[in-house]
């Protein structure tokens, strides 16, 4: 096809700040805002393809470095686009792991303004779909009933309300499920000492008999503890994850235990591949592709997975709908999609900066969108809104153990805990 207007006229990178509940993990708990950057790559033919990436001042300055390196790029050319990040970066972020963060955004954006100008969903360009509705998990955490009141701020409540025991975690189960249907669920632990947590899984494990569970305590534990746990929970988790820290730890917890081992913490750039396999360290990947690189590479990513035998799966953080329209795409596109994928979506769609109709959760599953890219449009207000939310509130980055420590002095953050 003709290239006229496909170059790339201007990245426009917008910081935000949206609700999020105070959700309790191994770091602390999360602030009442969540950060994130939402990309607008103008062609010069005017078509706008969009992206979504986590926020904060480094990734802020990262993607202002990147959006200056793929002016005059040809939109199609994402090898290219990929390079120039690569190489502004390169000086500064020697990780690749850290650039992946970025060049994954821009990536996304890319693949969204090709769909729109061949109008084929960005699944068509990965491959093509071979599902028409990817499955997600429902999300649990334990959680405070508000965000308590702080330098002169109210107290902020949220509808889900509290959970801090096993009864709390199957109350949360039972609204999630009623709402959107989940036929799988994840529990965030790390808060509590394990044999609670062992006691909130059973109890879901009665409450829900046979759809899939897993626990994930964010490397909350000792290889001794985390083999403790995967003893008592055998029968009732379909993967532990990240019990423990580093593919050495991991391999040593999956030498007895009798559950698989998932992650997205020790293997998160390519380099970590080859050892994990070697070591046996982990037999589920939770892929990530805001920090695999992109769709196309998560995409290579689930080959590699399949040619080892390791399980497939996708890990998520607090984001918003243009995440979630990239992570359908390319679950959509994946064979061996062997567990439903974590989204925390429904804790934070209620402050979206996509249109609504395009998506829902309905039964546990978010259908693929059709429509040309990734099929969704962005709501400028809802964006001006969030944006202005940034700026007003004075906040650069996430720290999940210095807001605990606002709230609970001697809160101390060791791993392991247990």
């Amino acid at each position: 096809m003709s290239t006229t207007g496909t170059k790339i006229r201007e990245l426009i990178v917008t910081p935000i700040a949206f609700r999020d509940p105070p959700l309790l993990n191994s770091n602390g708990v999360h602030e009442p805002l969540a950060l994130r950057c939402v990309l607008q790559l103008r062609l010069e033919d005017g078509t706008v393809g969009l992206g979504e990436s986590p926020g904060g001042a480094v990734r802020l300055e990262r993607l202002d470095a990147a959006a200056k390196a793929v002016v005059g790029l040809d939109v199609f050319d994402t090898t290219a686009v990929t390079a120039a990040v690569d190489a502004v970066l390169l000086p500064t972020v020697p990780s690749s792991h850290e650039r992946g963060w970025t060049t994954s955004a821009v990536e996304v954006a890319c693949l969204d303004a090709q769909g729109k100008l061949l109008g084929r969903p960005v699944s068509d360009l990965l491959g093509g779909r071979v599902r028409d509705s990817v499955p997600f998990a429902g999300y649990l955490f334990y959680k405070w009933g508000e965000h308590p009141a702080l330098d002169g701020r109210e107290a902020v409540g949220d509808d889900w309300g509290e959970a801090l025991d096993p009864a709390g975690i199957v109350a949360q189960a039972r609204l999630m499920r009623e709402r959107y249907g989940f036929r799988s669920f994840k529990l965030k632990g790390g808060v509590f000492p394990p044999d609670e947590e062992i006691a909130a899984i059973r109890a879901l494990s009665e409450a829900f008999p046979g759809q899939p569970l897993r626990l994930d305590p964010n490397t909350a534990w000792t290889v001794e503890t985390s083999r403790y746990v995967a003893r008592e929970l055998d029968g009732f988790l379909e993967y532990l994850e990240d019990p423990t820290a580093t593919i050495a730890g991991m391999a040593e917890v999956a030498k007895d235990s009798p559950l698989p081992l998932a992650t997205n913490m020790c293997v998160i750039a390519w380099e970590h591949l080859r050892p994990a396999v070697e070591q046996n360290a982990v037999q589920v990947l939770l892929t990530d592709h805001h920090y695999w690189g992109g769709l196309r590479r998560t995409r290579e990513l689930a080959a590699v997975c399949e040619a080892f035998g390791i399980a497939l799966s996708m890990h998520s953080n607090s984001h918003l709908g243009i995440s979630l329209a990239a992570m359908t795409h390319v679950a959509a596109a994946i064979p061996h999609l062997d567990h439903s994928c974590d989204t925390h979506y429904p804790w934070n769609l209620a402050d979206d900066i996509v249109r609504p109709g395009v998506f829902e959760l309905r039964d546990g599953e978010v259908k693929v969108p059709t429509g040309p890219g990734l099929g969704v449009e962005l709501d400028h207000e809802a964006l001006d809104r969030l944006h202005r939310v940034y700026l007003e509130s004075g906040m650069r980055g996430r720290d999940d153990t210095g807001y605990m420590r606002r709230v609970e002095p001697d809160y101390e953050l060791r791993l392991p805990r247990w």
